[in-house]
């Protein structure tokens, strides 16, 4: 595979052109002195979807600013540009989530001309990681800009403005779509075709991030929404008690998980059959018995538990201590409990050896530590390196907003369904599509529940795109799923640009 993807990649040595910085300038408000933004431009060529596509990268900063014309915050993002671009050419907006993670993750794993190639479902291990020329990156199809909310990547406040001014769902989105207009501004790319994307949060994001562009009189239309690893209602899956559906849109990710280790009983050819009956045992027999809760009878609690623990393997005596309610943390350590292994939360393919086999949950997340070592390296090592970055300070990866009120709502009614937003702007934008990228064994963001949040009314069905993957959170870490990913992308970009 590694040798393929070198003969694929027609890669041209990096031309950097890393732009003079200006004298700083001091800040009245703070009298800090606050530096020009960072830029750097590189030359390259690659070969992408099957095309050599010779393009400009731009990694670098752009400045918020006040009513005041002062800077607020250096969002960094990293523009791929078609050289002598065709008429009309799209261009993609894509980061990730947390929130507070870095775009490393779809970059380096996914979209970017290079990515870090690492085993699929098994731990990274220890460096060096191979970083590789990505056939599957998006450049064939699209113009590519990775943006890094502040607090993730490089990207960061400026002044006196404190980075959590800028932690919450409003005031993110506000910051990402001001980004978008400044980039637009700057590439002369208003009437170009744009789509815009992330994953996990990034796709919570991407809902605010469309009401932010779509609000006021300076609208930016977009062609299509990229949600990759979906999470819009996040009522759904609130592990409070008395919320039964927490229990509902789990359940099919536990009847994949146990398809995939061989757990469950008379297993069908495919994991997609078998979630299929998940799916009409959720949303049939399951939800009528919890919401009987205490007046449900004792044959059908009996039947329920049996076809329970026959779709996912778990015992019926594990099902009825648990009261017919198995948390995920519970399911990941108890579904191989019998192996001395616990499963993965991100990708339940993965599995992890805890100090011992006697907890309610895992340690620790092993499909997480299985690559969280990986992707900060590359993208070090590729920003600083090929695309000549050179900042001295630290790239966050994840974890870099401790803070922030990541509501939409206040009081009683403080409940974060990001859905209607989706729904708002198709509706409002009747050639705008949705694009939806599931693993079958993520635990994050459900399937299922990505699948009933879009399917509830006010949402044009026959503009929803989904596809699914034979892996977890980040389908791409499986070179199988990164190809279909991208090829399924590729052509929903095509329909709707």
């Amino acid at each position: 595979m590694k040798k393929l993807l070198i003969a694929l990649a027609l890669l041209a040595a990096p031309v950097v052109a890393q732009e003079a910085k200006p004298e700083a300038k001091p800040d009245s408000s703070s009298g800090a002195p606050i530096a020009a933004p960072f830029r750097s431009v590189t030359k390259h060529s690659g070969t992408f979807g099957g095309q050599t596509i010779r393009y400009t990268a731009i990694a670098g900063e752009i400045h918020l600013k006040d009513a005041d014309d002062k800077p607020t915050a250096a969002i960094f993002t990293t523009s791929y540009l078609k050289d002598n671009p065709e008429a009309n050419r799209p261009v993609t907006f894509l980061w990730n989530g947390g929130p507070g993670s870095g775009s490393l993750w779809l970059h380096m794993g996914a979209f970017g001309p290079k990515c870090v190639d690492i085993p699929n479902a098994r731990d990274d291990g220890a460096p060096p990681y191979p970083i590789n020329p990505n056939p599957d990156s998006l450049l064939d199809a699209t113009d590519i800009v990775f943006i890094d909310p502040v607090g993730t990547g490089w990207s960061k406040a400026l002044g006196k403005t404190e980075a959590k001014s800028f932690w919450g769902v409003k005031q993110d989105a506000k910051a990402v779509a001001e980004v978008i207009r400044l980039w637009l501004n700057e590439n002369g790319r208003w009437n170009a075709p744009k789509f815009i994307g992330g994953e996990s949060y990034g796709t919570s994001r991407s809902a605010a991030v469309i009401e932010a562009l779509n609000s006021g009189y300076n609208d930016v239309a977009v062609n299509g929404i990229i949600l990759i690893s979906t999470i819009l209602d996040f009522g759904l899956e609130a592990q409070v008690e008395g919320n039964e559906m927490q229990f509902v849109v789990t359940l099919p990710s536990m009847a994949a998980a146990g398809w995939y280790h061989d757990t469950v009983a008379n297993k069908p050819a495919t994991v997609e059959a078998h979630v299929e009956a998940a799916r009409q045992f959720a949303t049939g027999p399951y939800l009528a018995a919890l919401v009987k809760g205490a007046k449900l009878e004792q044959a059908e609690r009996a039947a329920v538990r049996a076809r329970f623990a026959a779709l996912t393997g778990l015992s019926e005596g594990f099902l009825d201590r648990a009261n017919l309610r198995v948390s995920p943390d519970r399911f990941y350590k108890e579904l191989l409990r019998d192996r001395g292994v616990s499963i993965g939360r991100l990708d339940a393919r993965y599995t992890g050896k805890d100090y011992d086999n006697a907890g309610e949950g895992p340690d620790n997340d092993p499909s997480f530590y299985g690559i969280d070592a990986s992707y900060p390296a590359a993208m070090n090592a590729y920003a600083r390196g090929e695309l000549g970055v050179t900042l001295d300070r630290s790239y966050i990866s994840i974890g870099g907003t401790p803070g922030g009120d990541w509501r939409i709502g206040a009081g009683r009614d403080a409940y974060l369904n990001l859905t209607p937003w989706i729904g708002k702007a198709m509706r409002e934008n009747t050639a705008m599509g949705v694009f939806i990228g599931q693993g079958w064994y993520d635990f994050a963001t459900p399937f299922f529940a990505a699948e009933y949040s879009l399917q509830r009314p006010g949402i044009p069905q026959d503009r929803l795109d989904f596809q699914y993957y034979q892996s977890g959170h980040m389908m791409y870490v499986q070179a199988s799923d990164r190809t279909k990913l991208s090829t399924d992308i590729r052509r929903f970009i095509a329909r709707y640009k």
